[in-house]
């Protein structure tokens, strides 16, 4: 009789466990977090990392470079096209001074970016700023 009450937790045990597998398992996509990393910042562009799920919300990425001081950034810029499928993707974003005309960041200097999945409302969805000293 006690070799049996003996398998009985050990058999519970082992489905609890594998129930909870199954739950983490089944739910890893939908953790997936909404993320974007910046990758590289140019003269002209800003290179980025990003992942999203088509349940997120995000449509684009915007991006805006400016002194880190400053009341304004002095470049912007969007990509309108993005890929969210839970997958890490990449992105170049070109860059546009105030008046719309191609940026040109000058080397050695000290610029915040900061980057942005966006909604079709311009609401944040997952964002990061980083300060740099371009080359």
């Amino acid at each position: 009789m006690t070799g049996r009450n003996c398998r009985r937790p050990a058999f519970l045990a082992t489905t609890l466990v594998a129930l909870g597998l199954t739950a983490v398992s089944t739910a890893g996509p939908a953790l997936a977090a909404d993320t974007i990393d910046i990758k590289g910042v140019g003269p002209a562009n800003v290179g980025v990392d990003y992942t999203c799920d088509a349940s997120s919300g995000a449509s684009a990425i915007k991006v805006m470079v400016g002194d880190p001081n400053a009341d304004a950034p002095s470049a912007t810029g969007t990509q309108p096209e993005i890929t969210c499928n839970g997958q890490s993707q990449s992105a170049v974003v070109v860059l546009a001074g105030p008046d719309g005309t191609p940026a040109h960041l000058a080397p050695g200097q000290t610029v915040q970016v900061r980057v942005a999945l966006v909604d079709p409302h311009d609401t944040v969805v997952s964002g990061k700023a980083n300060i740099f000293r371009l080359g």
